[in-house]
């Protein structure tokens, strides 16, 4: 069996981002938490964005996993 670090990368990935992202759309309305940030939702950016690469980390391994078998 060979070791394929995607799969852990991906849930890891995938978990934190959608942590982030709910934490970003519930805190969103929040102006004077973003003004650090120019008024911009980077936790909501940045959990989206970690989201679809762990997503994408997943699809890759179950796609190896195939090839495998």
């Amino acid at each position: 069996m060979k070791l394929d670090i995607k799969i852990p990368i991906g849930l890891l990935f995938t978990v934190f981002g959608i942590i982030l992202s709910l934490y970003g759309l519930f805190t969103g309305s929040d102006g004077k938490f973003y003004a650090k940030s120019l008024g911009y939702n980077i936790n909501l950016g940045i959990g989206l964005f970690m989201l679809v690469f762990g997503i994408f980390m997943l699809i890759l391994a179950r796609k190896s996993l195939k090839e495998i078998k």
